[in-house]
């Protein structure tokens, strides 16, 4: 009943987006890479969020409630502040110049080496940091809920290999063969089906925690264990609450404007208010997600009191508390979100790889440039980069420090230095292409020697602040003393659309989500309901 379930939703969310797709959407670049520029506010939110949404937030963020408390939860409702400074910052000056790729943004400031150079570092990235955890994280978790190796009669390591794959062919066949609308369409169905769940979690597991009384469990749940109710972190917690105002606000601000498979959903909006306005709803979306991906492991701290794994505290909650027509639901959205950003970052490589360096190759030698032909490379080049990223994934169970840890150490050498010359390019006219290409490096040896080498015991998160402070302090002085003149030859000046095409709303909307933030955080605290 279970793999049926499973079989069916995942099969009526691909039906119903095939539904609405149209082939031509796959012919030319805008449209297999920007799905035409021509999604609503609705369908950018939805991608937005369920882009963002992996199995490794599902089984990290639980497990970390379930160990520690609701400290995690800093990633996901503190971002609201960075995407709303994000859409009225960010989107305009990109909307404004049309841009296809982020770093496109970089050839206007600085020049095309350095955007070559940030698109093969990105590239680096994806293929190290980005696909195969993706890849692994949902395996570990069908791995789990379906208990594959007892089900196959094979070991752990040849059911991550098995599910590595099967998830990595899916994925490939959807992001080739369909692009960017296909993958949309998907999140929308997506989307929906996960409020459902998130729905769903808590009236089960308060009925089997009140032993068939909802509101009983309810009273519990809260008055019982309330010190993982916090959710201001200390120096002891994953996420200490400090963070929040150094790193994590920094980290959060390159990835829902910065990171190029977050910011292709947001560029294939129709127009600017309609990217502002899905950037605002993912915002609110992050809000709720709490209830999904943070409550389960708050729940499994009163029914599953001594899970070994670990990890395994999301699958073996709803295997617990569901039956098995919504077991086969939940593997299904579980897969759905593994999915849907292992697509979008392959969609993502292949604009970077398209856009910034094989195109500019091809002008350069003065040859003929064929949009069909342009669409068929970008999706040979997914191919290769998805079977490197099948290769990779399961070695990350040999990671000496762990899956999370990493995530969390490698993702800084590669988002940080892009991040810091970005800003600089923004804020300041004096910085030169020379130095934003020294500085790029200057960051990322730095933090690998405070990382890797001498692994200083200062929290990762404030590491990535003080020296993005050091680095941007290097690159602004190193500009003003080699080039004292740039300023003269400065030709372009940032600055957003004119304010009629933004979206009226925002404001409003976006204090209300900046109070519901604060609200959450008084309440989950030792102020509120938190001992």
């Amino acid at each position: 009943m279970i793999v049926f379930s499973f079989c069916l939703f995942t099969g009526l969310v691909a039906l119903g987006s095939l539904w609405k797709f149209k082939t031509n959407y796959s012919n030319t670049l805008n449209g297999f890479f920007l799905a035409g520029k021509s999604n609503s506010f609705w369908m950018v939110g939805s991608a937005l969020l369920l882009t963002n949404l992996s199995a490794n937030q599902f089984i990290g963020e639980n497990e970390s409630v379930y160990i520690n408390n609701l400290s995690v939860i800093g990633w996901g409702v503190s971002s609201v502040v960075a995407m709303l400074l994000v859409s009225e910052f960010l989107l305009p000056i990109y909307f404004k110049h049309g841009f296809r790729t982020v770093p496109d943004f970089l050839a206007l400031r600085f020049d095309s080496k350095t955007k070559i150079l940030v698109s093969i570092l990105i590239l680096i990235g994806y293929i190290v940091n980005l696909l195969p955890p993706v890849l692994y994280g949902g395996a570990l978790s069908l791995t789990t809920m379906f208990d594959v190796p007892g089900l196959l009669h094979i070991s752990y390591w040849q059911s991550i290999w098995l599910l590595v794959w099967a998830l990595g062919i899916i994925g490939s066949l959807y992001s080739i063969l369909g692009g960017l609308k296909l993958i949309s369409l998907s999140d929308m169905g997506l989307g929906l089906c996960l409020f459902i769940l998130a729905v769903l979690i808590p009236i089960f597991a308060f009925w089997q925690l009140g032993n068939g009384d909802i509101w009983t469990g309810v009273l519990q749940l809260f008055h019982d264990k309330r010190d993982h109710l916090n959710a201001v972190g200390s120096k002891q917690d994953a996420v200490p609450f400090s963070t929040l105002f150094t790193g994590m606000l920094l980290i959060n601000f390159y990835y829902w404007g910065m990171e190029p498979y977050i910011a292709q959903q947001a560029l294939s909006a129709k127009n600017l208010k309609e990217a502002q306005k899905g950037m605002t709803l993912a915002a609110g979306g992050k809000l709720l997600m709490p209830l999904l991906i943070n409550l389960p492991g708050l729940l499994a701290v009163h029914l599953l009191p001594h899970v070994q794994p670990t990890a395994s505290v999301f699958p073996k909650l709803i295997v617990l508390i569901f039956p098995d027509v919504l077991i086969g639901f939940s593997l299904a959205l579980v897969f759905g979100a593994a999915m849907t950003t292992y697509t979008a970052g392959l969609q993502s490589c292949g604009s970077l790889f398209i856009f910034n360096i094989y195109k500019p190759y091809l002008e350069y030698k003065k040859r003929d440039l064929n949009e069909k032909e342009l669409v068929r490379k970008g999706k040979l080049f997914e191919l290769i980069i998805s079977i490197s990223a099948m290769f990779i994934a399961p070695f990350i169970l040999f990671a000496h420090d762990g899956f999370y840890t990493y995530l969390q150490t490698v993702s800084g050498l590669f988002n940080m230095p892009i991040f810091t010359i970005m800003i600089l390019g923004i804020l300041s006219r004096r910085v030169t292409p020379r130095m934003a290409q020294i500085g790029l490096f200057l960051y990322m040896f730095s933090y690998f020697l405070l990382v890797f080498v001498w692994k200083t015991e200062l929290h990762y998160l404030h590491l990535f602040a003080l020296l993005f402070i050091a680095v941007a302090l290097v690159i602004w002085c190193g500009s003003k003393l080699s080039q004292p003149n740039y300023l003269s030859v400065y030709q372009f000046e940032f600055s957003g659309q004119d304010k009629g095409s933004y979206w009226k709303g925002r404001y409003g909307v976006g204090t209300f989500l900046i109070l519901l933030m604060i609200v959450i955080y008084f309440v989950f605290s030792p102020l509120g309901i938190a001992q």
